[in-house]
C-alpha cells in the first residue's frame, strides 16, 4: 500500500492483533522513508496489547527472520521490491517461515473486525532496542563459508536494507567489494526490483572492471540476483538450476512460472503458486532447496525465509571454486517471455474458455491458468501486488514462444475489450 494515514492506522491495528495473539515480538524495518512511522505505529499496537517488543532497527527481512528464533513472532516493515512510496508488514514464525494462510487470516480478521483489545494500564508492554542482529546474521552465514576467497565483487544494494550487511559480510569473506548504492536511503536510486532492466549500472561495472561477479538486492534483501564474470545478467531460472545443482539437491521446490529446464535436469520438482511464502511452506514438508525466478532463494538448512544475504555468500563461494560463466553456459535454456497487461481484473472463467481453444495437452489451476503443450507452456495469472495480468510463456523455439505469448495477449485483450473484465 501507499504509505499514508490509512496505512499508519492499519499498522497500529496490526500491532494490537499480533501482540494479543503472540505476546513476544521482534521488529525491524528496511530503509523506506515511512519505515519509522509504521514501525512505531506497529510497536505502539504491540505494547498496547500487553506484548513485549524488541526493536532491531534497519535490517534485511532475513535478519528479522533469523532473530525471530528467540521470539514468538517477527515483523518486518517493508514493501520488499515495490517502489519507495509503498510500505507494508511481513510476519514471521520462529522457524523463519512467513505466516501461513491460517495465521494471516486470523490477524486480518482481527484487524477488519477491530477486535484487538488493549491491556489495562498496569499490563501495558515494554519495548527495548537491541543492537547486534546484523552481526549475528553475518556470523551465522560465515559459519557455513569459513574459507577465505579472493574475488572482486561489484555489489548493488539499491540503497536498501542489504546496505548494512552484505558489504561487511563479503569483505569478511575476503572479497574486494566495489560498492554501488550501498548506503541506506529511502530514496532508491534505481527501480528496486533486481531485474535485468533495472541493473544496467551493475552489469556495465562488472564487465568494465573485470570483476568475478556482480550481486544485486531488492529493498529488503530477501531477493538476490547475479551477474557472471563475462558481465552477463544471470536469469532467475538459471540461478535456480545453479543453486540446486551446487547444493546437491534431489528435491527442488519452485513456483509454477519457473522454466521447464529444471524438470529436465534430474531433480524431483515440486511446484507451488507464485510467491516465496508458498515455496517456504512446501519446504516444511519436503525438499532440499527452493526458490523462484524473481530472485528469492530458500536454503532450508539455513532458514525457511528467502535469504538474499545467504544467497549472495553462496554465489560468491561457488564463483570462488569455478568461473560462473562456465557454470551458467552449461545450463540449458529455452526461449522464455514474461510480461504484463494492465487490468483491475478479469473474469477467469471466460478467459479459460477462450484459452482452451488453443488445444493444450493439459491445464493447471494451481495459480491462475497454466496450459501445457508438446514443446512449451503458457501461464496467465493476476498479480498479487499490482493491478496487472502476468503472462509467462516458454517454448523450445523463438517462433514458438512468441506465438504463445502473442496468443495470450490477444485472448486477454478480447476478454477485456468485450466488457467481461471486472473491477
Amino acid at each position: 500500500m501507499i504509505a499514508d494515514k490509512r496505512l499508519v492506522e492499519l499498522a497500529l491495528k496490526a500491532g494490537l492483533a499480533v501482540g494479543e495473539v503472540y505476546g513476544k515480538v521482534v521488529v525491524g524495518r528496511d530503509t523506506r522513508t515511512s519505515g519509522d512511522t509504521l514501525k512505531y505505529a506497529f510497536i505502539s499496537g504491540l505494547l498496547a496489547a500487553g506484548s513485549k517488543c524488541c526493536d532491531i532497527g534497519v535490517v534485511p527481512t532475513p535478519t528479522v527472520a533469523l532473530a525471530t528464533r528467540q521470539f514468538r513472532a517477527g515483523a518486518m516493515i517493508t514493501a520488499s521490491h515495490n517502489p519507495p512510496e509503498y510500505n507494508g508488514i511481513k510476519l514471521f514464525n520462529p522457524d523463519g517461515s512467513a505466516f501461513d494462510v491460517r495465521q494471516q487470516k486470523e490477524i486480518e480478521d482481527m484487524i477488519l473486525s477491530d477486535t484487538g483489545s488493549a491491556a489495562v494500564w498496569s499490563e501495558i508492554g515494554q519495548s527495548r532496542v537491541r543492537d547486534g542482529a546484523v552481526e549475528e546474521h553475518i556470523d551465522r552465514i560465515l559459519g557455513d563459508f569459513p574459507g577465505e576467497v579472493k574475488l572482486k565483487v561489484v555489489l548493488d544494494c539499491g540503497c536498501g536494507a542489504a546496505s548494512v550487511i552484505t558489504p561487511p559480510l563479503l569483505e569478511r569473506m575476503g572479497c574486494e567489494v566495489v560498492a554501488l548504492n550501498c548506503f541506506p536511503s529511502g530514496f532508491f536510486p534505481r527501480a528496486v526490483e533486481p531485474t535485468k532492466a533495472n541493473l544496467s549500472d551493475l552489469i556495465r561495472a562488472t564487465s568494465e572492471l573485470g570483476a568475478d561477479l556482480g550481486i544485486a538486492h531488492d529493498g529488503d534483501a530477501d531477493r538476490m540476483m547475479g551477474v557472471d564474470d563475462k558481465g552477463r545478467f544471470i536469469s532467475g531460472d538459471k540461478l535456480l538450476a545453479l543453486f540446486a545443482g551446487q547444493a546437491g539437491a534431489k528435491e527442488v521446490v519452485t513456483t509454477i512460472d519457473a522454466s521447464m529446464v529444471i524438470d529436465e535436469m534430474g531433480f524431483e520438482v515440486i511446484r507451488t503458486p507464485v510467491g516465496d511464502t508458498y515455496v517456504s511452506d512446501e519446504l516444511k514438508k519436503k525438499g532440499d532447496f527452493g526458490g523462484e525466478p524473481s530472485g528469492a532463494w530458500v536454503f532450508p538448512a539455513n532458514t525457511l525465509c528467502a535469504d538474499g544475504i545467504y544467497a549472495a555468500a553462496r554465489l560468491v563461494d561457488i564463483a570462488n571454486r569455478q568461473k560462473l560463466s562456465g557454470l551458467v553456459d552449461a545450463i540449458p535454456q529455452y526461449p522464455l517471455l514474461r510480461g504484463n497487461i494492465d487490468s483491475d481484473g478479469i473474469v477467469m472463467a471466460d478467459l479459460e474458455r477462450r484459452l482452451l481453444a488453443m488445444e493444450p495437452l493439459s491445464v493447471s489451476s494451481l495459480d491462475g491458468t497454466k496450459l501445457s503443450f508438446k514443446d512449451g507452456w503458457l501461464l496467465i495469472r493476476a498479480s498479487g501486488t499490482e493491478p496487472k495480468i502476468r503472462i509467462t510463456a516458454e517454448e523450445r523455439t523463438e517462433a514458438g514462444v512468441h506465438q504463445l505469448y502473442d496468443d495470450a495477449v490477444r485472448v486477454i485483450e478480447e476478454c477485456l475489450s468485450g466488457g467481461k473484465g471486472g473491477k
